[in-house]
């Protein structure tokens, strides 16, 4: 079983948690998570990410490596809820991985600046707009 199966399998179940397919918030909590709407799972996103930091300064000083780990499973879960709001998946995110694999961190920075300069001009009417 791959990575990508697991990830694959939790979309598939926060997809089914969405109010629209059904998801019952007083018997799930991403069913809660998304019927509260993005303020509920972006702060769990920020209290999440602190956690991960506090996990990493803790290990750099003794404590368990472990506990990044699960600090940074519960942050990917809480930003899966959030990729299936707005109509993404894990399988986006690997993909946007798996394009930059190769590039180096600086050409990938400019190629980004690069499309979205691009977008902005196709959205506003061109440089000059």
């Amino acid at each position: 079983m791959s990575q990508q199966d697991v990830l694959a399998r939790l979309s598939a179940v926060i997809e089914s948690r969405k109010p629209a397919a059904g998801g019952n918030p007083d018997t799930s909590y991403v069913a809660r998570l998304l019927h509260k709407g993005p303020d509920a799972f972006l702060k769990k996103i920020g209290e999440e990410a602190t956690e991960v930091v506090m996990a990493a300064k803790d290990a750099e000083h003794g404590g368990a490596p472990e506990k990044i780990v699960a600090e940074m499973a519960d942050l990917w879960f809480h930003g899966m809820v959030a990729l299936a709001h707005f109509g993404l998946s894990s399988a986006d995110v690997v993909a946007e991985l798996a394009r930059r694999e190769g590039l180096s961190g600086i050409e990938e920075k400019a190629l980004r600046k690069v499309r979205e300069r691009e977008q902005s001009e196709s959205t506003h009417g061109g440089p000059h707009a």
